[in-house]
């Protein structure tokens, strides 16, 4: 008996991709709220269990590292069975984990369960969405990763004004329960909208067999190096640029307490610098439709160094909300251009798990510049080490990107030569 088709095909950039991309969008918003949340209540908590600011920024260390190991674990899972079950374990973990840190009685275990719940949770959702995303595009791909990656930064953007007015009524504990009971349900419930599996998969080319064509021999080395060469650059590219953007993002709540605006004030710097984090991601990702992953890339990491810079003269209440604004507008578009650079160079089949794993080396920068800029703190008494510092490692993510868009324009004059 011949059976007729219960749905319509699901293809790229077709109406069911764009209705994914939404919902990715949401579930975006909801999972990376633990990121921010911890930043904003680092000043309770430090005077909640009464120890000192590098220990009181452990918590977002650790969520960092968790959040990056998920990635990666996700990664592969979202690879081979759908980015729907790892979702779901995500949402099991993030609910879980809020609720579980209310209960916490020192700063130790507040962290361990940070990392373990709220960032191996939380790492179900960046990279996979971000690599499922680009499988799904191919039009405005790079649009397209930017709106999925914006669901962090309008997470970044809602919660820290919600969590401090809680924080400030309610005490942290109590806010806590509430960010867990309703970030698990909505997480488990929206994940459930994303069970079909990538159209790009069925026609990845296969790897390695002689004679393959250039593009695909290009997949097969990336900029005229090994796959794990590559991804190891990318991976150091990665955290490098993270080490740097880490001052600002996790620090500034902080920053205006110490300089005696509020730790009020300080979400609200947060929460304006998020918000055009999400401009920046847009703007990126048009740009990098035109001119690819790695160009965006440079670009967007000259001007995430500048901006650091513009922190080291000003500390004014107004003049630090105008710097805060022009570094989410200069920064927000540097980590989803390594989606974008991963699907250009390297094979669609292996994408959430390489995304996962660069993606998770990013993170890795944003725990260790979290902590290092902490540890700068406790040892010089001001943050203008710290910055100094970012703007190194900064450098760094430039020397790296640069030198890899030479070694990729060499490799496509080979080819052109060559045909």
């Amino acid at each position: 008996m011949e059976t007729t088709p219960s749905r319509p095909a699901r293809l790229p950039d077709s109406r069911y991709a764009v209705m994914r991309l939404v919902v990715t969008l949401l579930i975006m918003t909801v999972g990376s709220s633990g990121m921010y949340v911890v930043s904003v209540v680092l000043p309770a908590v430090q005077a909640d269990f009464g120890v000192a600011r590098a220990e009181a920024s452990l918590p977002y260390t650790l969520l960092m590292v968790g959040f990056g190991l998920g990635g990666v674990v996700m990664g592969k899972l979202a690879d081979r069975y759908g980015v729907m079950w790892p979702l779901l374990l995500g949402a099991v973990g993030v609910g879980t984990g809020f609720v579980a840190s209310s209960f916490t009685s020192g700063i130790l275990g507040f962290s361990l369960v940070q990392a373990l719940f709220i960032g191996l949770g939380s790492g179900a959702v960046f990279a996979p969405l971000v690599a499922d995303t680009s499988l799904w595009f191919v039009k405005r791909r790079g649009m397209a990763v930017a709106v999925c990656a914006s669901g962090n930064y309008v997470a970044g953007a809602v919660w820290p004004p919600i969590v401090q007015h809680f924080v400030e009524v309610a005490g942290w504990r109590p806010t806590y329960v509430g960010l867990g009971l309703f970030c698990g349900v909505a997480m488990a419930g929206l994940a459930l909208c994303l069970r079909e599996r990538p159209p790009a998969l069925a026609a990845a080319p296969a790897a390695g067999p002689a004679g393959a064509s250039p593009v695909v021999a290009a997949a097969m080395r990336p900029f005229g190096l090994s796959l794990g060469m590559a991804q190891g650059l990318l991976c150091v590219a990665g955290t490098a640029c993270c080490v740097a953007m880490a001052m600002p993002q996790v620090h500034i709540v902080a920053y205006c307490t110490d300089l005696g605006y509020g730790a009020a004030r300080g979400a609200q710097m947060l929460s304006l610098m998020l918000a055009c984090g999400i401009v920046s991601r847009l703007v990126s990702g048009a740009i990098c439709d035109r001119i690819g992953g790695l160009r965006t890339l440079l670009l967007d990491s000259v001007l995430q160094g500048l901006a650091l810079l513009m922190f080291l003269p000003f500390d004014g209440l107004v003049p630090l909300f105008v710097v805060s604004a022009l570094f989410g507008l200069f920064q927000g578009g540097i980590v989803p251009s390594y989606a974008i650079i991963v699907r250009e160079h390297f094979p669609p089949a292996e994408a959430s798990a390489r995304v996962g794993t660069i993606i998770g080396c990013t993170l890795l920068g944003m725990a260790l510049g979290g902590w290092m800029s902490g540890k700068v703190f406790d040892l010089t008494g001001s943050y203008h080490a710290a910055f100094l510092n970012g703007i190194a490692w900064n450098l760094l993510n430039m020397a790296i990107a640069l030198t890899l868009l030479l070694r990729t324009r060499g490799r496509l004059r080979g080819f052109a030569t060559a045909g």
